[in-house]
This record gives C-alpha cells, structure tokens and sequence, in this order.
C-alpha cells in the first residue's frame, strides 16, 4: 500500500528544486526500497565506497590543485566512515557486500563530461558531477527518512541526507573557484537537464539508490 500521499509529494518536488533537480524522485521508490532494505543498503555501501575512492583518484589527478587537496581530503574521510557504518548495518543483519555493481545513473552522467579544453574546465566536469550525484542522493536519502516504517532507518539516513547536502555545495563552490562563476552557472544548468533526462530513461528500481 502507498502510504505517501499529495502533500508529501509536493513537499518532495520543492525540495528537490532546492538541490536545483529538474525533477524530483517518485516518493512511491521508498515503498519499493524498503520491500527488500538489503538490496538497498547492499547499493548503498557501493556508493559510498565509490565517492570515497573517487575523491581519492581526484586528488591524485589534481594534486597540484591545492584547495582540492584541502578540501576533499577529508570528504574522502568521511565517505569511507559512512562506507563503514553501512557495512556495519550490514553486519547486524548478516547482510554480505557481495560483487560490485555498475551504476547506470553514474556511468551516464561521466558520459556527459567535456573532456577537452583547459585542466580547469577538465575539473570542474568532475566537480559538477560529484555535485550531481551528491543531491540526487541527499534528495533520495531524504525520502528514506521522512518516509520509511522503521523509526530507525529514517534515523539512519537522516544523518546521510544532511552530510551529502553538505558535499554538494562543498563541490559547487569548489568548481567556482577554477572557473569564472558564469560559465559554471551554465554548465550547472546542463548537467541539471541531462540529468533529468538520464531519470526518465531508468526504472524506478527499489534496489537501487541512483
């Protein structure tokens, strides 16, 4: 049964315009997530092992970038804590990480990236991405803890939902600083597009968090 009604719906829709989403997530995926919670921790665990390891490859990319450095050094740290607390709940539920999976939202929002031009434009690709996938997880963590049966889920990503809303204005601002504020606007305002378009081409799958 769907619990969510309207008014959630409209609340959600205004929420993800604050994240600058073109489109909000379908409140009905948490009434699909939570059927098979291990699917969507097992998801969840890969996605914080890839931010943490993905903030590694960009500073190793970027090294001579020092305010990358000083900055998502220790994002990287607290992606890895947030790994480790997931797998942690894994743990209590005898729940196994099993085979990485591939991320189709992500793969398609890399696709998008410009890999020409300056290293500086080069990086604020990276930067609008990691910002991307940052909000729609926030706006979907969100939904889980507004919306779950589990008083103690939603507890549980409450905590992520306010941390990832706190890395995607880290990396907006950290693409402002290597390239002029108008052409980061725009640029922003594309990826919000495409990405809108990369949502209405997936399934809405309860097994994932992207």
């Amino acid at each position: 049964m769907i619990r969510l009604i309207d008014k959630n719906r409209s609340i959600s829709i205004t929420f993800a315009i604050m994240l600058g989403l073109q489109l909000s997530t379908d409140p009905r995926w948490v009434n699909i997530a939570e059927k098979s919670i291990s699917e969507i921790l097992i998801d969840h665990a890969f996605c914080e092992q890839k931010a943490a390891t993905s903030g590694i490859a960009l500073i190793v990319k970027f090294s001579d970038f020092e305010q990358v450095v000083k900055e998502v050094t220790p994002l990287v740290a607290e992606e890895w804590g947030h790994f480790r607390k997931v797998m942690k709940e894994m743990e209590k539920r005898d729940i196994k990480l099993g085979p990485a999976r591939k991320d189709q939202y992500v793969v398609a929002l890399n696709a998008f990236q410009n890999k020409g031009g300056s290293r500086n434009a080069y990086l604020v690709e990276k930067l609008l991405t990691f910002a991307l996938i940052e909000a729609r997880s926030c706006e979907r963590f969100r939904l889980l803890s507004l919306n779950m049966e589990d008083e103690y889920m939603r507890n549980f990503y409450h905590e992520f939902m306010v941390s990832e809303a706190g890395h995607y204005r880290m990396f907006i601002e950290l693409a402002r600083k290597y390239m002029p504020p108008e052409y980061v606007k725009k640029r922003w305002s594309e990826y919000l597009e495409h990405e809108s378009e990369i949502l209405r081409s997936l399934e809405l799958r309860g097994d994932r968090i992207h």
